[in-house]
């Protein structure tokens, strides 16, 4: 089991992006929280199995979406520790 930490940043805030990662976190079947930051960037933790990571990681990206713009995404990855049952919004 792997963790990655992600900070997205563009238009993430006030277009709906938290719920769009909880649902792609559900999709991928990885568990964490996404939250809002002061700078207006999203804070994204996630665990589970590598290749469920890849996947959750190229779905945050929303590309394509009307709203929501992800001009940058920085993702480090490692290692888990099993401390989220799920995945959900953190405020």
């Amino acid at each position: 089991m792997k963790r990655i930490t992600a900070v997205a940043r563009g238009d993430v805030q006030g277009v709906g992006y938290r719920y769009f990662v909880t649902g792609c976190a559900r999709a991928a079947g990885v568990t964490g929280y996404v939250k809002n930051q002061p700078d207006g960037s999203v804070l994204i933790v996630a665990e589970g199995k590598r290749t469920a990571l890849d996947a959750f990681v190229r779905m945050v990206k929303a590309e394509g979406d009307e709203v929501i713009c992800v001009d940058e995404l920085e993702v480090t990855m490692g290692n888990a520790n099993g401390e989220y049952a799920d995945f959900g919004v953190k405020w």
